[in-house]
């Protein structure tokens, strides 16, 4: 699960890695999509790892993940499966955004959820009464401010009084390059990136929203990060 640590990406070396992933070694993106999830799915299930970063594991019945319609989101609806095969917590995932703007493998998961039986709600999620929160919004792409309906979501995340949240690849509304965020950002108790961390999360304003990071694997060759990150310094 740690594999990346000692390494730092910035967002456009992210996007090689995936880009060099799907097209030089041909690994379908949607199975990138399902390391990610699985491994993301596994360390919260890891009792130590959600103490440490200060999440009353004891205290989670009901789970909510916030999914937005970009591969981020695609990454929360993997989550979702994941826990409710491994676990007996109560699964509500949320989608924030146009269901009819999802991409390509968010959708194969979406669907997925919902051919399971999951609930999917769209509008008012559930987030007073839920234990844990799960932030698959917004991932590395971002920057500058958040748009509604996901600004007000983030807004009552964080003003909520649950056992804890976790972040997926990066807390939404952070600019993974800067450490900065405009209107809005989630602040987690737990970060799960990707692969490797991501440079703004050393800047000082990050840390009131990244809480501790862990970096779970996405199933990409080391390789190909050692040279996307020689590559460009």
């Amino acid at each position: 699960m740690t594999a990346g640590r000692g390494r730092i990406l910035n967002r456009e070396q992210v996007r090689s890695i995936d880009r060099i992933a799907i097209q030089e070694y041909g690994i379908p993106g949607i199975v990138l999509m399902e390391n990610a999830g699985n491994n993301a799915a596994t360390l919260m299930l890891d009792r130590t790892v959600m103490v440490e970063a200060g999440v009353a594991f004891d205290d989670i019945q009901r789970v909510v993940i916030l999914c937005g319609a970009g591969n981020n989101g695609g990454d929360g609806f993997v989550i979702a499966r994941h826990l409710a095969n491994r676990n007996h917590w109560d699964i509500i995932t949320v989608l924030v955004g146009d269901s009819q703007r999802l991409s390509e493998d968010c959708r194969v998961n979406h669907d997925i959820c919902s051919k399971m039986g999951l609930p999917i709600e769209s509008d008012a999620p559930p987030i007073d009464g839920s234990d844990l929160i799960v932030d698959a919004i917004l991932g590395t792409g971002f920057s500058g401010n958040v748009r509604e309906p996901a600004a007000s979501i983030i807004d009552t995340v964080n003003a909520s009084r649950c056992a804890g949240v976790v972040a997926i690849d990066v807390p939404s509304g952070l600019d993974c390059d800067t450490g900065e965020s405009g209107n809005v950002a989630i602040r987690a108790n737990l970060t799960i990136t990707f692969a490797a961390n991501k440079i703004g999360f050393r800047q000082p304003a990050a840390i009131a929203h990244i809480g501790r990071v862990h970096v779970a694997d996405i199933g990409a060759p080391r390789a190909i990060i050692d040279r996307v990150r020689h590559a460009t310094g």
